[in-house]
């Protein structure tokens, strides 16, 4: 009898061509566009359609999609389809600077210090150690682990590691809380007592910041109503997150592949054929390919089989691509209707037994295909996500949980809520998350924590 080990498990094989539709099915519009111009430029039997109704001079943007959402659609024209020679080649975009990272904007002032090598080593780690803030969050000298040096840096060392990275450009960088952030951009102040009120202010007069109450800041501080208010216009025009301007992704310019259209019975989706090429068998060729079948070249009959596959498969891919996009609309209409606070809780495996379809499949078609909704232009995996327990059975969405989080920090009066605060607000509408929960979900929304929401506040009152 064989051991376990050794038995025969039968796995299954996929073909060549099999492998290949699975990449054409995962792949962006963009790549997709680019793998069947290479189609037709190799493939005697392949060309464009032109019968086809001619598209507009350009491809519908994110822009023109989600403001002609529910409207009627007009052929538009994918970006592989744009006309060559002559303007046509012109492309605005490539005469725009790549954006510069932080960590590489950093790392170029460094290389102009006069450093020795191991200091040079450790600013160089603190720096790859930042967030796309700019703050410091890991303890320096688990960073300066990593670099292996010998001996290992020393409390003194990595302290004057740290304030060579804190004198770079952005001010503020590589600071290891808020309030060291501004502390570092107040550095640069010409007047002197303004910066130390301005640092008490933060430090001593924290709870009244937070409440927005300048009478008890002026009393703590021992200065006028009027001081506080003018140290509350020079924090305003710090910047909290001295990281951002070069940490953020590149912007990113999507055709969307799916339609959201409003009918008289509710939401469909409809493909946009802006992303469809006009692609089509050669029938002249084809047709000569039969007549002389037995003197032509054998390698033609394999191009006209891989033709007709190509075109099989280009089919396959938007009919596939539809029916999981119209499975996700009939179950999202409210979102449709009033937005991601009616988002509803989707997973893959619905959709996946809805349309007779492997959770992999349904997870290659959501994969960086987009739809156009009145509400923005979302990628398809968007609208999938566990649903949150809700007091009385029932189950809601996490992203309209972090609406809700949104909408309950955006009307907030008088002092900002902690998280905790929003987390009780959530559990009195029947929906119970951890404080974690309602931090996670405030900084994917970009917003500040309480405090610096506070400070914000008081700014802007003073500057008005």
């Amino acid at each position: 009898m064989l051991q376990p080990a050794l038995q025969h498990q039968a796995q299954p094989q996929f073909s060549v061509r099999q492998q290949r539709a699975v990449q054409l099915l995962q792949m962006p519009n963009l790549e997709f566009a680019a793998s069947i111009d290479a189609c037709l430029a190799s493939n005697p039997f392949l060309e464009i359609d032109e019968q086809a109704p001619p598209p507009a001079a350009a491809a519908m943007d994110e822009a023109q999609a989600v403001s002609a959402a529910g409207q009627p659609w007009g052929a538009t024209l994918g970006a592989r389809q744009r006309p060559r020679g002559g303007d046509g080649d012109f492309d605005a975009l490539a005469f725009l600077p790549a954006p510069v990272s932080l960590r590489d904007h950093l790392h170029a002032q460094l290389r102009l210090l006069r450093l020795d090598d191991r200091s040079f080593m450790l600013a160089s780690l603190l720096c790859e150690a930042l967030d796309e803030d700019g703050y410091l969050r890991l303890d320096p000298t688990e960073v300066a682990a990593l670099g292996e040096l010998q001996p290992a840096a020393g409390v003194a060392e990595l302290d004057a590691a740290l304030a060579c990275v804190q004198t770079l450009d952005p001010p503020g960088v590589g600071a290891r809380s808020l309030v060291e952030c501004l502390q570092l951009q107040l550095a640069s102040h010409p007047d002197a007592q303004e910066r130390q009120l301005c640092t008490r202010l933060l430090t001593e007069a924290e709870p009244a910041l937070r409440t927005g109450d300048v009478a008890r800041c002026a009393r703590l501080l021992g200065c006028s109503a009027a001081t506080v208010q003018r140290l509350l216009r020079l924090l305003r025009g710090l910047d909290p997150h001295p990281g951002w301007r070069h940490g953020g992704e590149p912007v990113r310019y999507v055709v969307p592949d799916v339609l959201a259209r409003r009918t008289r019975t509710g939401w469909t989706a409809q493909l946009n054929e802006a992303v469809v090429p006009r692609v089509q068998l050669h029938r002249a060729y084809a047709e000569l390919y039969r007549q002389h079948r037995g003197t032509a070249a054998p390698a033609l009959a394999g191009q006209l089989q891989e033709a007709r596959w190509t075109l099989r498969n280009v089919e396959q891919r938007f009919s596939t691509i539809l029916a999981v996009a119209q499975s996700i609309v009939r179950r999202q209409q409210r979102f449709l209707d009033h937005g991601p606070l009616a988002m509803q809780p989707l997973v893959l495996r619905q959709v996946a037994e809805e349309l007779g379809m492997h959770e992999s499949t349904v997870s290659r078609v959501t994969h960086q295909k987009f739809i156009a909704t009145p509400s923005g232009t979302f990628e398809l995996g968007y609208f999938f996500s566990r649903g949150l327990s809700v007091v009385g059975g029932g189950q809601c969405s996490p992203t309209a949980v972090r609406e809700l989080v949104h909408e309950i920090i955006v009307r907030e009066k008088g002092a900002p809520l902690s998280d905790v605060a929003i987390a009780l607000q959530l559990a009195r509408r029947g929906i119970r998350v951890a404080r974690r929960t309602v931090t996670k979900y405030r900084q994917q929304l970009g917003l500040g924590t309480a405090g610096l929401r506070a400070a914000r506040g008081m700014a802007q009152g003073a500057s008005t």
